[in-house]
C-alpha cells in the first residue's frame, strides 16, 4: 500500500515506471527556473531560425548566402564554446547566464530593428548572427554546468530528461510558430517573439540563487582550456561519449538531404515540414518514457547500442520505399538519438567534478557543433557523386560501423557502471558530503 492508495501491479507497474519522474520540478525552486528559461529561450530561438534564413533568401534569392551564415557562427562556436566552459568553472554561472543573456536580447533587438527598415542591410545580419553565436556560445557551458548544482544527485537522471524535454517543446513548437510568422506576420514580428522569449529567460536566470565556482584554481586562459582538453582524452569513458556522438552526427546526418528526399524521390514536397520533426517527436515519445533510465546503470552500452540504433534507423530511411516508413524511420532515430544523450548526460553530471563541469560543457558543444556541419558537408558530397539514397544508407552503415571501432577502442566506456566507476563513486560522496554539510547549516 502507499498514502494514495495500492500500489499499482502488473503492467501498470511497468507503465508507471517507464513515464518521465517529474521530481526536481516539485522539489528544486531553481530547476523549476531553468527548466522555463531553458524552454522559451529554444521556443524564440527556433522562430528566429526560421526568420534569418528566409530574411537572407528573401534579400539575396541565393542559397550560397543562406548557408554561409553557418560559415560566420562556426569560428564563434568553436572558439569561445571553449573559453566560455573556462569562464564558467571561474566565475558565477548565474551572473554567466544573466549577462549573456541580456547581450542576446539587445542582439536580437538589433535584428529586429533592421528588419523593420525599408532597406534592411545584410551586412548587418551577418555581423550580429557572429555575435549572437559569441554570447550563445558563452552562456551554454555554464548553463549545462548548473543542472547537477540545482537537483541531488539521485535526481540527475530525471533533470536531464526534464530539461531535454523543455528543449524539445521549443524545437517542435518554434519553426512552426516562425513559418507562421514569417508568412503572415512579417519577420519583425518573428524577431520580436525571440526578443520576448530572450528577455523572459534571461529574468528566469536572474531569479536564481548565486552560484560560485567550488575552486577558483584554473583562471580562464588557454592553459586552462587545454587542462580541459587534457581531462577530457585522458578519461577514456568520458571520451566515449564525445567521440560516439561525433561519429553518429558524421556519419548519420541526413536533413540537409530532406528536401531532395520529399521532393525528387518520394514526389511529395508537402510532407517536407513532417520530415523535419519526424526527430523530434520521436525524441519526444523517449523523453516522456525515460522513468527507466535510473534504473539501468552501465550507461556506456545504453549508449553504444542507442547509438549503433541511430545509424541503423537512418540506413532503413534511405531504404524506405514509402515516405511514412521513411518518416517512421527517422522518429526512431529521434528516438534512439534521445537515449544516447540521456546517458551521455548522465555520465557527464555523475562523474565530471564541479571544478571540470564548465570546461567539459565546452568541449561537448564543440562536437555538437563540429559534428553535424560535418555531417551535412558529408551528406550532400556523397548524394552529388552517387544519389540521395545511396548517400543516407552508407551514412547509416558508417555510422554504426564507426561506433562498433570506437567500442571496441574505448573497452572502458562499454564496461562503465555507475555503482562502481571509481569517478562516478568518487563524486557521489563529495555530493552526498555537501549536501550533509548544508543541511547542519
Amino acid at each position: 500500500m502507499t498514502e494514495d492508495g495500492p500500489r499499482p501491479t502488473g503492467w501498470r507497474a511497468r507503465l508507471a515506471g517507464l513515464r518521465m519522474d517529474l521530481t526536481p520540478l516539485r522539489t528544486s525552486r531553481d530547476f523549476r527556473l531553468l527548466f522555463w528559461a531553458g524552454t522559451v529561450f529554444y521556443l524564440g530561438g527556433m522562430v528566429t531560425y526560421v526568420a534569418m534564413p528566409f530574411q537572407i533568401y528573401q534579400l539575396t534569392g541565393s542559397n550560397f548566402a543562406v548557408g554561409a551564415v553557418a560559415l560566420v557562427e562556426l569560428v564563434p562556436l568553436v572558439v569561445f564554446g571553449l573559453y566560455g566552459g573556462a569562464l564558467a568553472d571561474h566565475v558565477d554561472r548565474r551572473s554567466m547566464l544573466v549577462w549573456t543573456g541580456v547581450a542576446q536580447v539587445l542582439l536580437t533587438a538589433v535584428l529586429l530593428v533592421n528588419a523593420a527598415l525599408d532597406q534592411p542591410r545584410l551586412s548587418l545580419i551577418y555581423v550580429d548572427a557572429g555575435l549572437l553565436a559569441v554570447a550563445q556560445s558563452l552562456q551554454r557551458p555554464s548553463r549545462d554546468a548548473l543542472i547537477p548544482r540545482v537537483v541531488r544527485h539521485d535526481e540527475l537522471a530525471a533533470a536531464i530528461s526534464l530539461n531535454s524535454f523543455g528543449v524539445q517543446i521549443g524545437l517542435l513548437l518554434g519553426p512552426a510558430l516562425g513559418g507562421v510568422m514569417v508568412s503572415n506576420v512579417g519577420i519583425p514580428a518573428a524577431y520580436a517573439v525571440d526578443v520576448t522569449g530572450l528577455a523572459l529567460a534571461t529574468a528566469f536566470g536572474a531569479a536564481l540563487r548565486r552560484y560560485p565556482p567550488v575552486d577558483r584554481s584554473n583562471p580562464p586562459s588557454w592553459a586552462s582550456i587545454v587542462s580541459g582538453l587534457r581531462y577530457a582524452v585522458g578519461r577514456r569513458d568520458l571520451l566515449g561519449t564525445y567521440v560516439i556522438d561525433m561519429a553518429a552526427m558524421f556519419f548519420a546526418m541526413p536533413i540537409v538531404l530532406f528536401p531532395a528526399l520529399a521532393q525528387d524521390i518520394f514526389r511529395r514536397p508537402e510532407l517536407l515540414g513532417v520530415l523535419y520533426t519526424a526527430e523530434v517527436v520521436g525524441s519526444m515519445v523517449a523523453t516522456l518514457t525515460s522513468g527507466w533510465t535510473r534504473r539501468f546503470h552501465h550507461h556506456g552500452r545504453a549508449v553504444v547500442v542507442a547509438s549503433m540504433g541511430y545509424g541503423a534507423s537512418v540506413a532503413l530511411m534511405g531504404l524506405a520505399p514509402d515516405i511514412w516508413l521513411a518518416i517512421g524511420c527517422f522518429a526512431l532515430a529521434g528516438a534512439c538519438d534521445m537515449v544516447s544523450g540521456l546517458f551521455r548526460g548522465l555520465i557527464w553530471h555523475q562523474t565530471i567534478p564541479d571544478e571540470m563541469r564548465g570546461r567539459m560543457a565546452g568541449v561537448e558543444m564543440l562536437g555538437y557543433s563540429l559534428g553535424p556541419l560535418g555531417g551535412q558537408a558529408r551528406s550532400g558530397v556523397v548524394a552529388d557523386a552517387t544519389s540521395v539514397r545511396t548517400s543516407i544508407v552508407s551514412g547509416g552503415m558508417l555510422c554504426v560501423v564507426g561506433v562498433a571501432a570506437t567500442t571496441a577502442w574505448l573497452r572502458e566506456f562499454w564496461i562503465y557502471d555507475d555503482r562502481t566507476d571509481e569517478h562516478a563513486v568518487r563524486e557521489r560522496t563529495v555530493r552526498s558530503a555537501r549536501a550533509a554539510a548544508a543541511d547542519e547549516a
